[in-house]
């Protein structure tokens, strides 16, 4: 019996880290891509305000990840969790009314603030509960919400639009709301943790000291590599191929089913190949598939890479998880640290990455395919970093 309710404990734990992700980051970041034209049509504000205020939930989720520890100290990581959602549900009601950019700004930057602070604080809260050849899955699981969300937003958007601007984002504070009072009671109590004393905490941080630099170099380098899809996929088809806005909205759809796969499938390989070999792999895979974007114009084939490509954004972070806690395996309190660090160094880099891009476009001449070759060059380096590693941990592991 015993077993039987831990397992569901556990369960509910990983639904709730799931809506967690779905309503911080899968929605609230992802749902807005589909709304840029529609907002422009509806003249809610011009083309360079909707841009401008796109880039403020960017902004918000660096500010959110370096705040998700602090506020887990000062008051827990349940109730930081669930004000996080709160938060999240206001901003999509309060942007149901453009009073102004600044209004708009504000609301964008509070939900990318939730954003951050879900992705330090939820996976750290629900992982301890989960027994250690399984987290992989969890861990998939949890960050499957991404996946969904960018479901949702080729989706349940559309259908929303239909409706009305309004309705639109009403509607999407509802489901906010929803999942957050779902949830709510499925937070687990937070595992305390504490550092290793002694000489014992020195050891181990010089054996793992370079691994963890090396984690957040090749994190860094995903964050630029999955940018150029993620920004610019839709305008790609529609206006690089010039197969128009309904062929576009196909492969956002493709992208975000691409999504839903990832989490699981590398959290299901990361249990079971080790997470090295997982994320070497998948790099691999992502490196192939912007190439074939890059210079393919067959549709099957383009659907087959957007596929593999959407499972990326998603499937990121449990394998960054899963190689972390091989690197401090049994160090809960270091793991934290590390992902919070983690975390940040990512959504700098992804915010660095956003507007470096737009910028290369802008002087480009819009040229979609210069930016796939920037992505797939930080990809190819993410595969250089991993021999370099190796060659080093030698001599390292020598003078151990």
């Amino acid at each position: 019996m015993d077993i039987v309710e831990d397992r569901a404990a556990t369960a509910r734990a990983i639904f709730a880290g799931l809506c967690a992700s779905l309503v911080g980051i899968g929605l609230a970041r992802f749902a807005y891509t589909p709304l840029i034209p529609p907002m422009i049509e509806a003249h809610w504000f011009v083309a360079s305000d909707v841009v401008y205020l796109g880039a403020a939930n960017l902004v918000g989720y660096l500010v959110g990840a370096l705040m998700g520890r602090p506020l887990s100290r000062r008051y827990g990581a349940r109730s930081a969790l669930r004000a996080m959602m709160v938060l999240t549900s206001l901003a999509f009601f309060a942007c149901a009314f453009p009073l102004s950019v600044g209004w708009f700004f504000v609301w964008r930057l509070l939900s990318g603030v939730s954003g951050g602070v879900i992705m330090v604080l939820a996976a750290s809260s629900v992982l301890p509960h989960v027994l250690a050849a399984r987290k992989g899955m969890a861990s998939g699981a949890i960050f499957l919400g991404i996946g969904v969300g960018i479901a949702m937003s080729g989706t349940l958007v559309p259908l929303l639009l239909d409706v009305g601007m309004r309705a639109t984002w009403l509607g999407l504070g509802v489901l906010s709301l929803l999942l957050t009072i779902a949830s709510w009671a499925c937070w687990p109590h937070a595992v305390h943790t504490h550092p290793p004393a002694g000489q014992a905490a020195a050891v181990m941080e010089a054996g793992a000291r370079s691994e963890l630099m090396v984690l957040y170099v090749q994190y860094a380098l995903m964050a630029v590599g999955l940018v150029p899809l993620m920004m610019f996929l839709v305008d790609y088809v529609a206006r690089g191929l010039g197969w128009g806005s309904h062929e576009a909205a196909l492969f956002w759809i493709v992208y975000g089913v691409g999504a839903m796969i990832g989490p699981m499938a590398y959290g299901w390989m990361s249990d079971r190949l080790g997470a090295s070999a997982t994320s070497h792999l998948m790099t691999w895979l992502q490196i192939g598939a912007v190439v074939l974007m890059m210079f393919s114009t067959h549709h099957l084939v383009l659907m087959l890479a957007t596929l593999v490509i959407g499972s990326y954004p998603p499937g990121v972070p449990p394998i960054t998880l899963a190689r972390l806690h091989r690197i401090l395996p049994g160090d809960a309190h270091g793991q934290n640290i590390v992902w919070s660090k983690a975390t940040t160094v990512f959504a700098l880099t992804q915010a660095l990455a956003g507007y470096g891009y737009s910028y290369l476009f802008a002087h480009s001449g819009g040229d979609h395919r210069i930016l796939m070759g920037v992505g797939a060059a930080a990809l190819a380096m993410i595969i250089l970093s991993d021999g370099a590693r190796k060659v080093l941990a030698k001599p390292l592991r020598a003078s151990l």
